[in-house]
């Protein structure tokens, strides 16, 4: 090799290695102001501080500074300051056992809050958990919070585990949690209203700890916060404002004095008192609101009608009684309304007005007229309403009493009002017909005069079957308050009543052939029904002694064969006696209606000879009429046109005075607008130079005094010296002077006077001379 091709391998080695040592050099690492330079030693040494350092330790160098980089440690990285806020706190957890910034010994894991403002720098040891932002406290708003361990909390209160507290805006703004504390909620403040109150459970003390099983009463205008642990019983209530008409019954829960009344009064465990209205009430945590039963606690006065009541049970005595109206009655602290229990039954037959039944009995249409307005709809019966039913006219209702063990009767038009301990006597009677048993229930007895009808089978004594159709009228005849629970003797008056006169139908008809009852038919029932007279005649009447029924006619409304054959026959004998005696009828109707005819042609006739008379007549007086129209048309028309004449040259007369009589007005109202416009301007021309004059006069005036008053204050600010000198200086100088001060050397007070300045200052200056001299 050359020595050039050697001295070209030297200077590529040389240049290489420049280039290796080039990149070897790094800049110094630059500290800045809150920061901070972490190293890690890489070997065991002795720092130039004098302090040892074991491979793996860490430490730092806070800015501001230019870190100059030994062997024996490694930059780990450069740290920035955590800046903190109003209020922050930065959450710090130990690395290993360490002394903080503030001098404090942290073991491993330990954590602890820095809350200074301004810039903090982590340790090497001191691990960043977080940044805690505060919780804003507000006047509504707190905040419940539990220790879970032994700690100090932020305001340096000391709490055990497990104890809660509440923090508000009173105690601070804001608040951040320590270390051990945890925010349970956030409260908010409850406010009471006016009239408002409620009941808190388990209140706290001074100390802030909960009283469990005491009770405290706040009443509004107020608010406050609800610590751990208290409860508000049963909500926020408002007070009780008791009308005139209304009440509240309380119970006293505990011993203790009352200051509602008047002096105070001692009140013991169960009492039980009534506070009336009108006012407004708020009950105490020592006593209890009874209610009614229907979870209403005031208690109204119940208005009551005429014919209206309740029940009501005293609660001391266990006494019930029936209060009736017309009147409101309000119940006292020792009663309630009681509850009367009806039958089903008897509640179906008040809904139907007093009886139920087949749809097809009569005597149900009667009982409509008595539907209680109470028992309408579907909604249910008030069971403390007094029980009531309106008796129709002439009719009977049995209320039983179980207490006294006896029975009063209401008659009708009356209304039947059931006591507490009473109930209605119900009737089970026969309908029908043919009658049927137990059809019909009802209370109300119908006293008559009424009327039953039944169907009966009879036999003849020529075994012929027959059904009877028969109606019997009945009445009861009784003397009231004389034994008149007697009518309700016979619980099925009816059946009673249909048998008794069916038994005497059936041994009459069985005595008589066919032939002889259908010819003599009414009497032999009228006879086998009432009886005989001693004299033989038939007896009018049927009376039952045992429920003083009285039956007074019997009536057969049809009789009807129940062999087919026999009704044949007996259709047919009926239809040909029909007939018979329908030609009868029509052949003398026939033979009537002839001679009516003919009697009714000469009427006619006779009537229109007269027509025609009559209408000669009227004929005659028409033409005479006609002419005397025509008379009097012909002399109306000529009258109508005169005056109609005379009429319009009036009109036009008066017409034309109204016009002149107008035009003069409006002359009169214009010549007046003109004379009054004329004038007002006058008056404002007037008035205007009047108060220009003023205004010229107060102008004058008022430049006059300022004239015055500046010469009087010139004067003033010359002095009396100035003055002096002025008159002691020859007159080119005092008009200079004057010239300088901005007078002229004469000034005319009225455009006729004028007044020499010169004198006037001789005058200034004299008269304090004259005044020296005297």
């Amino acid at each position: 090799m050359g020595a050039e091709s050697l001295l070209t391998v030297g200077i590529r080695k040389g240049l290489g290695a420049k280039a290796q040592f080039c990149m070897a050099i790094k800049p110094l690492p630059v500290v800045k102001a809150n920061q901070a330079i972490r190293l890690r030693a890489t070997i065991d040494h002795t720092s130039s501080e004098g302090l040892k350092r074991v491979a793996g330790d860490e430490w730092q160098y806070p800015g501001p500074l230019t870190y100059k980089p030994t062997p024996e440690a490694e930059i780990v990285k450069i740290i920035d300051a955590v800046i903190l806020t109003g209020g922050e706190a930065l959450h710090l957890s130990a690395k290993r056992e360490l002394i903080d910034s503030r001098g404090v010994k942290r073991e491993v894991q330990e954590e602890w809050l820095v809350r200074e403002e301004g810039a903090y720098l982590p340790g090497a040891y001191e691990q960043l958990v977080g940044v805690i932002q505060p919780v804003r406290l507000i006047s509504t708003v707190g905040l419940h919070l539990k220790a879970l361990h032994s700690c100090t909390d932020a305001l340096g209160r000391k709490r055990a585990a497990g104890d809660e507290w509440l923090v508000t805006v009173q105690d601070t703004d804001s608040y951040v949690p320590e270390i051990g504390e945890e925010v349970v909620s956030h409260v908010t403040k409850t406010v009471l209203q006016k009239g408002q109150y409620c009941v808190v459970k388990n209140p706290v003390d001074n100390n802030g700890r909960p009283q469990y099983g005491k009770l405290e009463l706040l009443k509004g205008i107020t608010s406050f916060f609800l610590h751990p642990g208290e409860i508000i019983d049963d909500g926020i209530k408002s007070q009780y404002v008791l009308g005139e008409d209304e009440a509240l019954v309380l119970e006293a829960l505990e011993h203790f004095t009352d200051d509602s009344v008047t002096g105070g009064k001692v009140r013991r465990p169960g009492d039980r008192w009534m506070i009336r209205g009108p006012k407004s009430y708020i009950p105490p945590t020592q006593v209890k609101e009874m209610s009614q039963g229907n979870h209403q606690v005031i208690r109204k006065a119940i208005p009551l009608g005429e014919n209206e009541g309740i029940y009501i049970r005293n609660l001391q005595t266990g006494e019930v009684k029936v209060i009736m109206g017309p009147k409101s009655y309000l119940l006292n602290e020792h009663e309630k309304l009681w509850e009367k229990e009806l039958d089903p039954l008897v509640v179906s037959i008040l809904k139907k007005g007093g009886g139920v039944g087949e749809g097809d009995i009569r005597k149900l249409a009667y009982f409509e007229q008595s539907i209680d307005a109470e028992y309408m709809g579907d909604k249910p019966r008030d069971k403390t309403r007094a029980v009531r039913y309106r008796c129709p006219h002439n009719t009977a209702v049995q209320v039983y009493e179980y207490q006294r063990k006896a029975a009063r009767v209401v008659f009708g038009p009356d209304m039947a009002i059931l006591g507490p301990h009473e109930d209605f006597n119900v009737l089970s009677l026969s309908a029908g017909k043919p009658k049927v048993e137990n059809a019909l229930k009802t209370i109300c007895l119908m006293l008559g005069p009424d009327y039953i009808t039944d169907i009966l089978e009879v036999e003849t004594a020529d075994h012929a079957r027959l059904k009877i159709k028969i109606a019997f009228n009945n009445h009861f005849e009784f003397e009231r308050g004389n034994g008149d629970s007697a009518i309700f003797s016979v619980p099925d008056f009816i059946g009673f009543a249909c048998r008794e006169v069916g038994s005497r139908i059936r041994a009459v008809v069985s005595r008589v052939k066919f032939d002889e009852f259908h010819r003599h038919s009414m009497h032999l029932l009228k006879a086998g029904v009432f009886g005989y007279n001693p004299d033989g005649s038939v007896k009018e009447r049927l009376v039952f002694e045992a429920n003083k029924l009285v039956i007074t006619n019997v009536d057969i409304q049809a009789i009807e064969p129940v062999d087919s054959t026999m009704r044949s026959s007996l259709l047919k004998s009926v239809q040909m006696a029909i007939e018979i005696a329908t030609q009868s009828v029509q052949r003398t109707a026939g033979q009537n209606a002839a001679c009516k005819e003919q009697e009714a042609k000469g009427l006619l006739e006779r009537q229109k000879l007269a027509n025609e008379q009559e209408n000669e007549k009227a004929r005659t007086i028409l033409h005479e009429l006609r002419a005397s129209a025509s008379a009097v048309e012909s002399c109306g028309q000529a009258t109508a046109e005169a005056q109609a004449q005379a009429e319009r040259l009036l009109i036009e007369g008066h017409s034309a005075i109204e016009a002149a009589r107008l035009k003069a007005e409006a002359e009169d109202i214009l010549c007046g607008t003109d004379l009054n416009n004329t004038q007002m301007a006058q008056e404002s021309e007037l008035n205007y130079v009047r108060e220009q004059n003023e205004l010229e006069i107060d102008k004058t005036k008022q430049l006059a005094d300022i004239e015055v008053e500046k010469f009087s204050e010139m004067v003033e600010a010359l002095g009396a010296d100035a003055i002096m000198e002025m008159a002691n200086a020859g007159p080119k100088f005092q008009a200079e002077l004057l010239s300088s001060l901005g007078l002229e050397m004469t000034l005319f007070t009225d455009g006729s006077s004028p007044i020499n300045l010169f004198n006037v200052a001789d005058g200034l200056v004299a008269q304090p001379q004259k005044s020296e001299m005297a």
